[in-house]
């Protein structure tokens, strides 16, 4: 029977991705292995969003080339965002197949010029099904019709495509048979699902198809976020139906107007604020992050001191904070007002700072508080989950807590996590079985 070997990089549609081939790869009696000389086909899924990840995928690949002489029967892919993909395979000649993100193709047709997958038996889902994560992540639409100046994912990923409702609720439905409590929507922009479907299909509709259909299911959580469309009808799903979790990830990217406009960005600061508190009017308690980006080419200090500001107004419960990291083929990629890397980090640190000092001042009135974990996982001594508004507990307790929802007593807070005293189970329902998979 074959082995294959999967090493991934970069957001949570790629870990989905590569989830999804795992189980179809299982499913024709292919076994994973984490040993890669063992494995007869290993594939890479990469991501170039920033300069770092696409640092890592090139040492990667210069890995497998060495593996590859020293194997030859060894069959390579790489799957998730590239660049020039004829610029990839004249540089890493090697690799015998490039997956396009989001291709609508069975794992049957995309690797079938690697191995002959008919030399091996197929088996039914159920003896070659991973055991998956309590939380899980589910890619509902690839790719973005954005042209953000900034951003290399239209051009590796392409144009919007939506996947059908009923494809949607079987993958959810089928994980939640295996232990799945939590599933989070994934997409470039989510607000963007369904408008290509015919007939047209929006995500809040979509939301109240989990909520009211999935047997089992606890909590559905969605991201990534656009501000200009983020409307009145999704604020409504997230507070109304019970399922879906009072959390919003929203990047704000610049707090300052010229900024976003030479981003592209397609809105302002003051629209942005206007949201926030339309959201926070109608759910008071719920938990906000946001993504910023610090250099962006030609950022003064004037205009990273708005950014400041505009955080330190809005308070977030977590901010996502990179230096901005050139992509080729990007249009701010090609200005001549690039910052010093050193500038760059001293702002990031000065976000880092400011948050820090934000995150622990909204935390600390949960303590004596009591809220509802999910938990997935253990480490170092004491079982660890999140709570509706995605803040991180950990949990001392010697009950077999993996996969359940408890009730607990936040007994200590500080900016990035907290800590809390089992009360009692909430839920014990298909906790059995997943202990295995509960670990991150």
């Amino acid at each position: 029977m074959g082995k294959f070997h999967i090493w991934t990089i970069g957001c949570q549609m790629n870990t989905s991705d590569a989830r999804r081939l795992s189980q179809e790869l299982e499913g024709y009696g292919f076994e994973e292995t984490d040993a890669r000389g063992s494995a007869d086909l290993l594939v890479l899924y990469s991501c170039m969003v920033r300069q770092h990840a696409e640092d890592k995928v090139r040492t990667q690949l210069g890995e497998l080339r060495k593996l590859k002489q020293e194997k030859p029967s060894t069959r390579i892919a790489v799957a998730g965002c590239v660049g020039d993909v004829d610029e990839w395979q004249q540089k890493y000649p090697f690799v015998d197949f490039f997956l396009e993100p989001g291709r609508d193709l069975t794992v049957r047709a995309r690797l079938a010029d690697l191995i002959e997958l008919d030399q091996y038996y197929r088996v039914e889902p159920a003896d070659a099904a991973r055991a998956p994560r309590v939380s899980e992540g589910i890619t509902i639409h690839q790719g973005c019709n954005r042209n953000c100046t900034f951003c290399i994912v239209p051009s590796t990923r392409g144009r919007e495509r939506s996947r059908e409702p009923e494809d949607i609720l079987a993958e959810v439905r089928a994980l939640v048979g295996r232990g799945t409590r939590e599933v989070v929507l994934l997409s470039q922009i989510v607000e963007r699902y369904g408008r290509d479907l015919r007939p047209r299909v929006t995500l809040a509709e979509l939301l109240a198809r989990l909520n009211e259909e999935v047997e089992g299911l606890e909590r559905v959580r969605f991201l990534t976020s656009y501000p200009g469309d983020f409307h009145k009808d999704l604020i409504e799903a997230v507070a109304t139906l019970p399922k879906v979790c009072e959390w919003i990830n929203l990047p704000l990217q610049s707090g300052d107007d010229e900024v976003l406009r030479q981003m592209h960005r397609g809105y302002s600061v003051g629209f942005y604020k206007d949201l926030v508190a339309r959201i926070r009017e109608r759910m008071p308690s719920i938990g906000m992050a946001t993504d910023i980006i610090v250099g962006f080419p030609g950022e003064t200090e004037a205009q990273f001191d708005n950014t400041l500001k505009a955080l330190a107004e809005i308070r977030f419960d977590v901010v996502h904070v990179a230096a901005y990291s050139p992509r080729p083929g990007t249009p701010a990629a090609g200005s001549s007002d690039q910052l010093p890397l050193d500038e760059k980090k001293r702002r990031l640190r000065a976000i880092e700072a400011l948050q820090k000092e934000v995150a622990a001042s909204r935390n600390a009135p949960l303590l004596g508080e009591t809220v509802e974990v999910l938990i997935e996982g253990e480490a170092k001594g004491k079982w660890y989950g999140r709570t509706r508004t995605n803040k991180l507990v950990h949990i001392a307790s010697d009950e077999p807590l993996a996969g359940r929802l408890v009730d607990a007593r936040i007994t200590q807070t500080g900016p990035w996590s907290l800590q809390g005293e089992l009360l009692s189970p909430a839920s014990a329902e298909h906790a059995d079985g997943v202990m295995a998979a509960a670990a991150v």
